[in-house]
């Protein structure tokens, strides 16, 4: 590449890296897990999965610098067209986790922005699920019609209030971090270097998931690998920059809620309504009142909305917008007047409605329902990690035919090591997250759950091997008839 488009420095790719991963959600979420002790997990995690996993991306992106394909085509280049559709597939499919549960998350945003005393918020956390769930399902099919007109505004207003809630997320860990100094109020009592040590046992093993899905997605920085200046040099610096500012946030961020949050009694429903509970309570410990919440919960409505849209349509453009129909049937591809993709668009009805209704089944009350789905995402998200690590052992095992400006690890069989382990803790934090650790052990509701966690990921992927049986058929039958 010529070097005047290399115009790329490294505290460009540190900040646009961390826009891209970073969330206040990932400290209330994992705050709400661990407590204190997850100052030590985002310390382990940091440096010994989130630094190489994002220094192997810049590798991949070095390697594979004139491919538009991402992840697949990394993938198709070191193993096989066959996984290359897996790997498309997987991207796409694990979405429906997290749409099933965005529509949600936008329901709570909306109840703080009406209701910033969190009145309304109550009220939808005593709902029966199965109603709340119908409400749900009503929001995704509303937007999943408004996805196909395709609304460029709301994507736009989606940018800015996600900018918003990103410089918000700072501000809670200065004032956060400020406030007891100011009260003389710690919530959290007799804070010891031992309080940050979790112990080691099944129930800390199971919140492993809900870390790497916090730190996940770095592969999307891959391509600016090549609009780097000096790639060898600024793209790895950038990286470890950006790491430095993850592990700042997420210890500070920690910090800042054990100080405002008692970590050995956190609030049951912290998951749920946590960041809300946070900016509530810093409006009132500066004599705002309502400001924070109020500013937090419409950026956030807006964010969800714009989130909502776009991850409906433009996942599934990404799988079927090249569809290789050697995989997928031709009939998926089918487009109307408007080029929406309508087969794909009823593909993605029914699966995300499935998994709207489905948990509501067996879950009793709607906070557990909030959070075993966001645990669901965390076990299912990740999953698409697992093509990265899988591509870069390819990778190093192929290296002889690659160029790159930029390389991680020069020896190849240590790169494809680390990028084992790597793989290797990804698969085991996935495993470790299926199990349920609130509540009671073989209950109907426990077995429910598990169930739920080890179902879902094998019927979504079982049907990613279905796909190209049908193609073999449908696909050849078309041909013949034509």
């Amino acid at each position: 590449m010529p070097d005047q488009n290399r115009n790329l420095k490294w505290q460009n790719i540190a900040l646009m890296g961390f826009v891209m991963v970073w969330g206040f959600g990932n400290v209330v979420n994992n705050f709400a897990n661990q407590g204190l002790t997850v100052v030590f997990s985002w310390i382990f995690m940091i440096a010994l999965y989130f630094v190489p996993y994002t220094l192997m991306v810049g590798e991949l992106g070095s390697a594979f610098k004139d491919s538009q394909g991402g992840v697949s085509a990394w993938i198709k280049s070191t193993t096989t067209p066959m996984l290359a559709f897996m790997a498309g597939w997987t991207y796409w499919v694990v979405h429906v986790p997290y749409l099933a549960q965005k529509p949600q998350s936008l329901l709570i945003a909306l109840s703080w922005a009406v209701s910033p005393s969190g009145d309304l918020a109550t009220t939808l956390k005593g709902l029966n699920p199965l109603i709340l769930q119908g409400m749900v399902l009503v929001v995704f099919l509303v937007f999943l019609y408004v996805s196909t007109k395709g609304i460029k505004v709301l994507k736009v207003i989606g940018n800015v209030a996600g900018t918003s809630m990103f410089v918000m997320s700072l501000l809670y860990i200065v004032l956060g971090l400020a406030a007891p100094a100011i009260t003389g109020h710690v919530a959290t009592p007799n804070i010891t270097p031992k309080s940050f040590v979790p112990k080691f046992d099944f129930a800390y093993l199971t919140t492993l998931s809900m870390l790497v899905f916090a730190v996940g997605g770095c592969e999307k920085i891959a391509p600016y690998v090549n609009n780097t200046k000096n790639p060898s040099k600024n793209f790895p610096k950038g990286m470890l920059v950006l790491a430095g500012m993850v592990a700042v946030c997420a210890l500070l961020g920690s910090i800042a809620m054990g100080m405002m949050f008692n970590a050995n009694a956190i609030p049951e429903d912290l998951m749920m309504n946590g960041q809300y509970y946070a900016f509530q309570l810093l409006g009132e410990h500066y004599g705002l009142g309502s400001l924070f919440v109020i500013v937090y919960a419409l950026a956030n409505t807006a964010a969800q909305l714009s989130a909502l849209v776009f991850s409906i349509d433009a996942p599934l453009r990404v799988l079927l917008g090249e569809a290789d129909s050697n995989f997928i049937p031709k009939a998926l591809s089918k487009t109307n007047k408007n080029g929406v993709l309508v087969n794909g668009y009823i593909m993605t009805a029914i699966l995300v409605s499935s998994l709207i209704i489905v948990p509501a089944l067996g879950i009793g009350s709607t906070n557990d329902l909030f959070e075993s789905l966001l645990k669901l995402n965390a076990v299912v998200m990740p999953m698409r990690y697992l093509w990265v690590f899988l591509a870069y052992m390819g990778l190093k095992k192929m290296s002889s035919q690659f160029k790159t400006d930029y390389k991680f690890i020069k020896s190849d069989k240590l790169g494809f090591l680390v990028g084992l382990w790597c793989f290797g803790f990804t698969a085991f934090a996935c495993i470790m997250g299926m199990f349920s650790t609130d509540a009671t052990v073989f209950t109907s509701e426990w077995v429910f759950k598990v169930g739920l966690n080890i179902i879902t990921p094998l019927v979504l992927m079982g049907i990613g091997l279905i796909l190209p049986v049908i193609a073999k058929r449908t696909n050849g039958s078309e041909k013949t008839s034509n």
